[in-house]
């Protein structure tokens, strides 16, 4: 049995602590290069990260017009569907308009009519003008014979019975002057103060027939704004009723952003900051940019339909999130780079600029969106009605 060899342990002795040696420098290596990282996150945060607040809580929203009958009628065309560029004006939906054609020309009938009436009026009123004058000759006449007869029945020269019937025939006479000027007041009383436009009875006729009309060119539904079309559900033959949603158009180019942020990311955030925005679609190689518009008044939770109780034995704080609205400042990009409703983005703000308000201290004086397309249904509706109440009032 050999012996063991005392070189060979003093070799393994010599050599082990080099590799002791090489674990320390590793060590000691990784120990600075956490420390050069924690100092330079530590440098990048106060003069960097702290100012700018970012979440990916955040999605396209924009105005959803509704496309809504404002009569019940049958469908017979339809111009959109989804998808679909629309202009102002266009017309998305045609309805049968047989119907409100037949109640245009009785509004237009009835109108006509009132008119004519309504001149007769007027021609009963220089009528019974003419009436009074009549009869107020008549009285006249009756008086003087009356004092002719009286003066005779003095001297004796007529009877008393002629007398009476002279007095007899000046009453009568009185009364129907009487009665011709009650006449003429009852008349005049329907026509003071007024033309044949401007007359009660015409003006409620007038207001049959802007109805009607109203209900005739109701049956073009029309395209309040510039969009795109969206969750069109109308078939041709459906019979719809007002306020029945048939479509939808999406003005794509003014759309925002509803960002939801940590109520601890607020306490720097102002109205008017500038904001970077990004989408999933597009990547890191497009960056809209934007700005704050309005903080939100209240969490979503306040106001979902049925709010949070937590007055419960188990009550765990959860950080709330707000909602921040954000509006693109460049409207050249959204044409280029298009977003869609419901897109998520990632949305960072720039917190530099702390001279804003965190609630808006002044009302809106402007519409926010609004359209003027039905603007001039009532005036060419005018129109129509002096056009019938010229032809119906004669040479």
């Amino acid at each position: 049995m050999s012996s063991p060899n005392p070189n060979t342990a003093d070799t393994s002795a010599v050599q082990a602590p080099p590799a002791n040696n090489k674990r320390g420098f590793l060590m000691r290596l990784l120990l600075i290069v956490l420390v050069v990282v924690a100092i330079a996150w530590t440098a990048w945060y106060f003069l960097v990260g702290r100012w700018y607040e970012g979440t990916d809580d955040a999605y396209v929203n924009g105005n959803i017009v509704q496309i809504t009958p404002r009569i019940a009628g049958t469908v017979i065309s339809i111009r959109a569907d989804d998808g679909d560029l629309v202009k102002q004006g266009d017309v998305m939906v045609r309805l049968d308009k047989s119907d409100a054609d037949v109640a245009l020309q009785r509004a237009a009938a009835n109108l006509g009519t009132t008119v004519r009436r309504v001149r007769g009026l007027y021609s009963t009123v220089s009528g019974a003008q003419a009436q009074l004058a009549v009869q107020k000759v008549n009285l006249q006449k009756a008086q003087a014979d009356y004092n002719r007869r009286r003066d005779l029945a003095k001297t004796g020269a007529i009877s008393a019975e002629e007398l009476a019937h002279a007095r007899d025939a000046l009453n009568a006479a009185q009364n129907a002057f009487d009665n011709a000027q009650q006449q003429l007041q009852t008349n005049k009383v329907l026509v003071d103060d007024t033309v044949v436009a401007s007359h009660p009875d015409v003006k409620a006729a007038a207001a049959q027939y802007r109805a009607a009309y109203l209900d005739d060119v109701h049956t073009s539904i029309l395209a309040p704004v510039t969009g795109y079309v969206a969750k069109r559900t109308v078939q041709v033959g459906q019979r719809v009723q007002p306020g029945a949603a048939l479509m939808a158009v999406v003005p794509l180019h003014e759309v925002w952003v509803d960002a939801n942020f940590k109520e601890t990311q607020l306490t720097d955030m102002r109205i008017g900051q500038p904001v970077e925005v990004t989408s999933d679609v597009y990547g890191g190689a497009v960056k809209y940019k934007a700005e704050v518009e309005s903080l939100g008044v209240g969490t979503g939770s306040a106001f979902s339909l049925l709010p949070a109780q937590n007055a419960t034995g188990n009550w765990i704080k959860i950080v709330q999130r707000i909602p921040v609205r954000v509006v693109f400042t460049d409207p050249s990009q959204l044409d280029k780079y298009p977003l869609r409703i419901g897109m998520s983005l990632d949305v960072d703000v720039d917190l530099h600029n702390q001279n804003g308000l965190m609630l808006s201290q002044t009302p809106r004086t402007e519409a926010r969106f609004s359209t003027d397309v039905f603007d001039h249904e009532l005036a060419d509706a005018n129109a129509k009605i002096e056009q019938i109440i010229h032809q119906n009032m004669g040479s």
